[in-house]
């Protein structure tokens, strides 16, 4: 072939050999790509009621009627089993609504769609039990006295499990003062929670915060390392709270509370 190609005239050869190219670039720009995008999804407050069931039920201690929300937020995303190609790719990249992100951002562990539902409903489970457990102690409250069961339906991951903590806290304690630990605002948030009351970071933040205004919050805790991530597409309105712990969160609430600066990005 190079042989011939030597002896074309050269904008000849150039197009010959332009063939092949162009069909790899063509079947490259159709081959299914490794992303998922994904949106800001439903936010829920843990201080209310989920399909009829309180969010959070407490038994073996007095239970505060509380003002104000709690939101928890999430991303809804395209599933682990669906395909996207470029030109797809391309209608969304640049939506301040949207965002493209690799497939094992969003499903790291891979497997079918039911496998990681699964897992999603598995980690979810054991985010609130560490959230019971981080709240309690927090509160100095025996769990063998004080028993929490949290209900939400139709939400995986680990992500709830901060705005969970807080939940249990404002139930039981409110702001320490005899007021509600949200001051009658509408929060909302996002991070994981250890037992010990440390917050992890979580994915999708900027879509988050713009659920969580969407949605009427003027707060939203974030884990101090994604606080970049947050204030990309931070929308109007929303006042950013980084944290590490529980106990970041508790104080920084209190303070703006007491109008108080809190923490900020």
């Amino acid at each position: 072939m190079l042989s011939r190609l030597t002896r074309l005239p050269r904008p000849a050869a150039l197009a010959v050999c332009a063939v092949p190219v162009l069909g790899l670039f063509a079947a490259a720009a159709f081959a299914p790509l490794p992303f998922v995008v994904a949106v800001p999804g439903l936010t829920a407050d843990v201080l209310g009621s989920d399909q009829g069931k309180p969010v959070i039920a407490v038994s073996g201690a007095p239970v505060r009627d509380t003002k104000g929300q709690l939101r928890m937020t999430t991303i809804r995303a395209t599933g682990p089993s669906s395909t996207m190609t470029l030109p797809e790719l391309v209608g969304h990249w640049f939506k301040t609504d949207e965002a493209v992100l690799p497939r094992e951002a969003v499903y790291s562990t891979g497997g079918s769609d039911e496998e990681i539902e699964k897992h999603n409903l598995e980690e979810m489970a054991k985010s609130q039990s560490a959230a019971a457990d981080a709240a309690l102690g927090f509160l100095r409250k025996d769990p063998k006295d004080v028993k929490v069961e949290l209900n939400l339906a139709d939400v995986g991951g680990p992500s709830a499990g901060l705005l969970f903590s807080l939940g249990i806290i404002d139930k039981l304690d409110g702001d320490g003062s005899g007021g509600d630990l949200t001051g009658g605002r509408t929060i909302a948030g996002t991070g994981t929670i250890t037992a010990d009351g440390k917050v992890g970071a979580v994915g999708g933040v900027a879509l988050k915060t713009q659920a969580a205004r969407r949605d009427g919050a003027s707060v939203f805790l974030v884990p101090r390392d994604e606080c970049a991530d947050a204030q990309s597409e931070l929308p109007e309105g929303l006042q950013l709270v980084p944290v590490t712990s529980l106990t970041d969160a508790v104080h920084a609430l209190r303070a703006l509370n007491r109008g108080e600066p809190a923490p900020s990005c």
